[in-house]
């Protein structure tokens, strides 16, 4: 059974920093593309980035490019979401995906979602 679960998020001061983690369980995580996305309150869910399987590559999107950074622990099976410089317009549930596929097109159609953790960044 394909399960993702996110951890890491809390409250944390504007400029401050923290690491999200995406535990993967049922699939080998590194054969796959892990998107990451969030969704603020009242507003639509937003794409935040993304590590493809074949050779690592990264993608963000641009409200996050230079302060965020996505890893992955194959020994873990978990991928990580390293945040920095946080601002209170980055405040959202953020979620992990994956639809099972090698590149990071397929996670925009991800079939498999974590419950999400909250990240509340105070001004």
């Amino acid at each position: 059974q394909v399960q993702l679960v996110e951890s890491g998020g809390g409250l944390v001061q504007t400029g401050g920093s923290l690491r999200l983690s995406c535990a993967a369980s049922g699939f080998t995580l590194d054969y796959y593309a892990i998107g990451w996305f969030r969704q603020a309150p009242g507003k639509g869910r937003e794409g935040v980035g993304c590590i493809s399987s074949t050779d690592g590559s990264t993608f963000y999107g641009d409200s996050v490019k230079g302060r965020f950074t996505i890893s992955r622990d194959n020994a873990k099976n978990t991928v990580y979401l390293q945040m920095n410089s946080l601002k209170p317009e980055d405040t959202a549930v953020y979620y992990c995906a994956t639809d099972l596929e090698v590149y990071c097109t397929g996670v925009l159609l991800s079939r498999y979602w974590g419950h999400g953790t909250q990240v509340t960044v105070s001004s």
